[in-house]
């Protein structure tokens, strides 16, 4: 059965909290959770960010601010879909 390096791990932390892995990657998500006190320590403190983050009152941006960063993750998602993939 596959093992995740941590650097696996981590990358899998949103889908996990969502419910989004099948059975057997959630099986082995948590097999190394169990056997990584670091990982645990991640998962503890994302879920602390993500509780501490909800909790918080948004504010309407200044003037253009927002329109800046809106384009800003566009640009930022249409150069990564437009970066020639290696073989």
């Amino acid at each position: 059965m596959k093992r995740f390096s941590c650097d696996e791990w981590v990358e899998l932390v949103t889908s996990y909290l969502e419910g989004g892995l099948d059975e057997s990657t959630r099986h082995v998500f948590e097999e190394h959770l169990a056997a990584c006190e670091c990982c645990g320590h991640y998962l503890h403190q994302f879920r602390v960010t993500v509780t501490a983050l909800g909790a918080l009152r948004p504010e309407p941006l200044p003037g253009q601010a927002r329109e800046r960063l809106l384009a800003a993750f566009r640009d930022r998602r249409d150069s990564r879909v437009e970066e020639p993939r290696s073989s």
